[in-house]
């Protein structure tokens, strides 16, 4: 272990099970021990708590709660899974000014657009690969419409069956629904019948109108967002839950969009995971704004962890924020850090995030969990264990014959 591993090793020792001797310190303010009281009788804390959270609360105070919590959940486990990523198109007619992956129509020679049997074709390079997920996401097109997406899935569906397919966000969703001149209904069940299994975080950025107009302007506004995961859950399905941080936007608008995604999981139950991105300033509109620090984002994991108290996971990509923050932050809340990325997704590298070749093999994240005294366990999608790996010899695997592309995305 590197001596930076150890004190990291050794700071979150100190952190975890603190919560008595946090409730006991006589100098914190009434309301942040009010706010510890909650915690540890598992009481909700309110919009007004939230809000003194990021205004007032130190990182280390934040750091315990958020800790106690997950391990309350979770215990030590840290959950990754092994899937791949498939883009089919990185031209939009979108414009959102934080995005760096997408290029405008008028630019479309810079990006990419698969045909179906280009798609195919990635689907069945993994053939033989222990993989259990296809994730799909992408920018929106024309041509990308409501039977485009059913004949794919449905042919993923016949070529792999037991292979999950999450896809889509509700941008996307919401554009080929108009479209078709179909409604949220008629369109998710269709997905569903297709091969739907579950559908990613993305699109959700900021809620707040004013704020989501400026950075998101055209898409589907925060209400349709919410409503087309309600629809999917209340088809049986999953999904998950993000949101874009650190650029114009104020602790008000972030503790307003957790409001609303905690008030539709207590509706439908049907979120997975919450899964905070950080903003990225390269290549972008809005590439002049500084990027928020470690520190906020440590605290940005935990306030959601804290606030979120009906989300079962809380997940940080290490690809985006790199190894050693995402080592931290499974002391902040964080119990799931994404997988093994083989550099076949863009959306982060493009805009500048840490690692800018992601790739890690199996045995070197369960090496990083392990670092830190935390529990690997690779999981499915809906979080079944696929393999405990906390006493896994890897000395007995067979040597690859070459890299296996596992790239993984919200």
């Amino acid at each position: 272990m590197s001596l930076n591993n150890y004190y990291i090793c050794t700071k979150l020792e100190i952190m975890r099970n603190n919560i008595h001797i946090l409730l006991e310190d006589k100098t914190l303010n009434s309301t942040l021990q009010t706010i510890a009281q909650k915690v540890s009788k598992s009481e909700r804390i309110s919009d007004e708590d939230c809000l003194y959270l990021y205004e007032k609360a130190p990182l280390g105070y934040l750091g315990t709660l958020a800790n106690y919590i997950r391990e309350q959940k979770h215990g030590n486990q840290t959950f990754f899974n092994r899937n791949f990523h498939l883009e089919p198109t990185n031209v939009c007619i979108y414009t959102c000014t934080f995005c760096s992956y997408s290029r405008l129509i008028k630019k479309r020679s810079e990006g990419w657009e698969y045909t179906h049997e280009q798609m195919m074709d990635i689907i069945k390079q993994y053939d033989g690969q222990p993989v259990t997920e296809v994730h799909i996401v992408g920018g929106v097109l024309p041509q990308y419409d409501v039977e485009f997406y059913s004949n794919l899935f449905k042919a993923i569906r016949a070529h792999r069956p037991e292979l999950h397919i999450k896809a889509l966000t509700p941008v996307e969703f919401h554009y080929i629904f108009k479209k078709a001149k179909i409604s949220y209904e008629e369109g998710m069940k269709l997905m569903v019948e297709s091969g739907l299994d579950s559908m990613p975080g993305g699109g959700a950025e900021i809620f707040d109108p004013e704020i989501r107009e400026q950075i998101a302007k055209g898409k589907c506004d925060a209400q349709q967002w919410l409503d087309i995961h309600r629809i999917l859950h209340n088809l049986g399905k999953r999904s998950n839950a993000t949101m874009l941080y650190g650029h114009i936007e104020e602790y008000k608008h972030r503790v307003d969009h957790l409001s609303r995604l905690r008030e539709l999981q207590d509706e439908t139950g049907g979120f997975q995971t919450y899964i905070p991105l950080k903003f990225r300033n390269k290549n972008n509109e809005l590439s002049h704004l500084p990027e928020c620090s470690t520190i906020e984002d440590l605290r940005n994991y935990a306030i959601g962890r804290i606030y979120l108290d009906n989300f079962a996971h809380v997940k940080a990509y290490w690809p985006m924020i790199g190894r050693t923050t995402a080592q931290l932050s499974l002391a902040f809340g964080v119990n799931d850090i994404d997988g093994t990325i083989d550099d076949t997704t863009k959306i982060y590298s493009m805009a500048g995030s840490e690692e800018k070749n992601p790739a890690m093999s199996t045995e070197q994240l369960v090496n990083m969990i392990k670092e830190v005294g935390r529990h690997p366990i690779e999981r499915d999608t809906v979080y079944n264990i696929v393999q405990d790996y906390m006493d896994y010899d890897f000395s007995q695997d067979p040597k690859p014959k070459g890299f296996i592309e596992l790239p993984v995305i919200n």
